[in-house]
């Protein structure tokens, strides 16, 4: 037993010392705004104290994030310091691209990642050496992870390891420690509160409808856990006064409806029923404003940026996602089985990147990683996952669009879907001799739905990088992005149907 112990924990370094290899040779690739976000958020920790963190305006980039990230960061400012000074300095640091900090950013996103890959080991520890490996393979080399993380720059495989970390526990039915887990999540990143719904429900009846004593016991318990950590980060600035300070960074409602990149969910035929409607009204005559307000800047006075259609708000959309939830809530407290937690946390994030305000592309990480856990429960699951996770991973290729990024991105997703293809082709054989010997038979085979669907977005590849530039040249750019956005939309509301009927069998 402690052999076999020993042989998965080195298996398990392995799949990460070969990514951590791969995100090395990506130090010198592109990087996004948000690199210059995350220094200027060392610099606000390190330079300023507390009770002007979420005031300062040095930066355009000013600090938004819940304060268990800020925390994480003032941590990281004191390494940084070490390194180069000029790296935590308020002012001078401003745009500083220096080796240094290319260097320091970017191992620090590598050895954060160390929380995914105990996340990992955790979840699958109990699982037999097939499904592990799979597990393994699937989340520690996803191609979503290491363009949004490794290459654009964030710090979401940290968030996801804690969000797996979570899940984990709760599978274990360990269930205390499981709530605490996505408080701390919570206050690292308020945007996964999506799935607190599930969360509630769960651990209300799995957790607490014990009867009375025992339940009011346990509900107060969960309930003071879940208050000290929120007590804990929002502490410090409720005493000080500057709490609705902080809500108002955390939550931007101004910042529109849809992100700079349009992300892949339902708002994108929403506008672009608008834009065609308004389109055709002009044609035949109708005096049809063109509006003032943006998409992705908010709202302009009280100008609303749809032409035609109904203004779409902040409450519209949380309506939208509280509904498109509650089927799983229903089934979450009729059938409190630990091991569909994954499949309703996953299926509460989908929701939240369908019909959300202001859904950052990068968001689809939020359930595509939870799905990689689902994927080795049944043939189906892992037929969905198979297009579901390279639709979401073609979703963030506008992200990287230098050219010299191009090959990367197209490596990586073919890399996946390979490893996807013989990873479930193995673990679906119709016997085990097939799987030793070789030669197999396998359950997993992908239909004619699926097949047709990636047929299409080699298409839309072709059209959006060779065929538009060469017929068109700069002449209607919107037009590649619009056809990403929404040919990946009908992907990922193929992927919310099929979970909610899932969900729902």
């Amino acid at each position: 037993m402690d052999y076999r112990k020993n042989n998965d924990r080195r298996l398990l370094l392995w799949f990460f010392a070969v990514a951590t290899a791969v995100k090395l040779l990506l130090i010198p690739s592109y990087r996004s705004t948000d690199f210059e976000v995350h220094r200027n958020w060392l610099a606000i920790t390190h330079s300023l104290p507390l009770t002007k963190w979420y005031f300062d305006e040095t930066s355009q980039w000013t600090l938004d994030y819940p304060p268990f990230f800020a925390y994480f960061e003032r941590f990281l400012s004191v390494f940084a310091r070490l390194v180069d000074p000029r790296i935590v300095n308020l002012h001078s640091g401003l745009d500083y691209d220096a080796e240094s900090v290319i260097y320091f950013q970017r191992i620090s996103v590598i050895l954060s990642d160390l929380c995914l890959l105990y996340g990992v080991y955790r979840l699958t520890r109990k699982l037999d050496p097939m499904k592990r490996n799979l597990i393994c393979a699937l989340v520690i080399w996803s191609p979503g992870l290491l363009i949004v993380d490794h290459i654009h720059f964030q710090y979401n495989g940290f968030l996801l390891g804690w969000l797996l970390l979570s899940i984990s526990f709760l599978q274990e039915g360990r269930d205390l420690l499981g709530g605490f887990l996505f408080s701390v999540l919570l206050c690292f990143k308020h945007l996964f509160a999506v799935a607190a719904p599930v969360y509630f429900v769960y651990l209300l009846r799995h957790y607490c409808w014990s009867g009375l004593v025992t339940g009011v016991r346990r509900l107060v318990t969960i309930g003071a856990v879940v208050v000290a950590v929120f007590a804990a980060a929002y502490g410090p600035f409720i005493y000080h006064g500057q709490i609705q300070q902080v809500i108002s960074r955390m939550f931007p409602f101004g910042r529109g409806l849809c992100h700079a990149y349009w992300a892949p969910n339902f708002w994108v035929f929403y506008i672009i029923l608008d834009k065609g409607l308004a389109f055709l009204l002009r044609k035949l005559g109708f005096d049809i404003q063109i509006p003032s307000a943006s998409f992705t800047g908010g709202l302009v006075g009280n100008s609303s940026p749809f032409a035609v259609l109904p203004q779409i708000t902040p409450l519209i959309t949380f309506a939208m996602v509280s509904l498109a939830i509650f089927p799983c809530l229903v089934k979450a407290w009729k059938k409190t089985h630990p091991w569909l937690v994954a499949r309703w946390i996953a299926y509460a994030y989908t929701c939240g990147f369908l019909f959300g305000w202001h859904v950052h592309e990068k968001a689809s990480l939020h359930f595509t990683i939870p799905l990689a856990i689902v994927a080795v429960q049944s043939v189906e699951d892992a037929k969905h996952y198979f297009l579901v996770s390279i639709v979401s991973c073609y979703s963030l290729f506008p992200l990287l669009y230098e050219p010299q990024e191009y090959p990367i991105k197209v490596l990586l997703l073919l890399l996946h879907s390979t490893v996807m293809l013989l990873g479930f082709t193995a673990q679906y054989a119709e016997n085990k001799a097939q799987k030793e010997s070789g030669e197999i038979k396998s359950k997993f085979k992908i239909g004619c739905f699926e097949k047709s669907y990636l047929m299409g977005l080699f298409i839309v590849e072709m059209v959006s990088q060779f065929l538009h530039p060469y017929f068109l040249g700069d002449k209607f750019p919107f037009i590649p992005l619009m056809l990403i956005s929404t040919y990946c939309t009908v992907g990922i509301m193929y992927s919310w149907i099929w979970q909610l009927r899932r969900i729902l069998t």
